[in-house]
């Protein structure tokens, strides 16, 4: 792509990651080559999983995910997604001291920080976040960690960061814990339920190109058991439910 040009590299980040300008747009460059191979994720590349996961993300019709897609750069084939500009005044996923939580707030966990002080990590309790858990459950997503949530000024919470994600056993590792056994509200059922369709459909056939047919069934599998279930589900105990670090 001879309009991408490279500006800088993203650190800390654990495999090749740019920021770069195309066609006078920011956009974060991953390319392949710069992927550090995953002996849990043996199958298609990190890229192709940030694509899958847009591309779900919009099914849900939430606008959960920057617009994503594969592209060309200097260093080869990789995932190319439009930057976003945060509002650093706002924190959807946080550490507080334990006891003083937040109002508005939901408590994931306690611990101690580096000088051995009591602290809990929070997460928002509202409607823009609560829709990014619901997609993590869909997706399976094994790294929710609390930067990769973007809080926006327009009170949107963006998810990036997705390339560890729609593997076909249950991996989900989250900070987004606070709804766990809650009911699915109405207009998350209905959500859930046109992904499942569109999933069996057209998104299905686009999503072939990125995942194997193992993943691509798991993923119908998964809406099908939260639609069952009703409810958002709580860790599982067979995999840590908590990504390290957390931020």
């Amino acid at each position: 792509m001879d309009g991408l040009q490279l500006r800088g590299r993203i650190m800390p980040a654990s495999n090749a990651t740019f920021l770069a300008d195309l066609d006078g747009r920011e956009v974060v460059y991953k390319p392949v080559a710069g992927e550090r191979p995953l002996w849990d994720f043996p199958d298609g590349t990190l890229a192709d999983r940030e694509v899958a996961s847009y591309l779900v993300a919009e099914a849900t019709g939430w606008g959960l995910v920057p617009r994503t897609w594969l592209g060309d750069g200097p260093h080869g084939p990789g995932m190319l997604q439009e930057w976003q500009v945060v509002d650093e005044t706002q924190e959807a996923v946080t550490l507080v001291p334990t006891g003083a939580e937040p109002d508005g707030f939901l408590a994931v966990f306690e611990g101690l920080d580096e000088y051995d002080r009591d602290v809990t990590l929070v997460h928002e309790d509202g409607t823009a976040l609560r829709r990014l858990a619901v997609l993590d459950v869909l997706i399976n997503n094994a790294d929710r960690k609390g930067g990769h949530v973007l809080a926006m000024a327009d009170g949107r919470r963006l998810g990036v960061d997705h390339g560890v994600t729609l593997h076909h056993e249950p991996k989900l590792r989250t900070v987004l814990w606070g709804w766990a056994g809650l009911p699915l509200t109405d207009e998350e059922r209905l959500v859930v339920d046109r992904v499942l369709a569109a999933v069996r459909g057209d998104l299905g056939t686009a999503l072939a190109a990125h995942l194997t047919d193992l993943e691509l069934h798991a993923l119908e599998r998964r809406a099908e058991r939260l639609l069952a279930h009703g409810v958002l589900p709580h860790p599982s105990g067979g995999w840590p439910s908590i990504p390290w670090p957390p931020f």
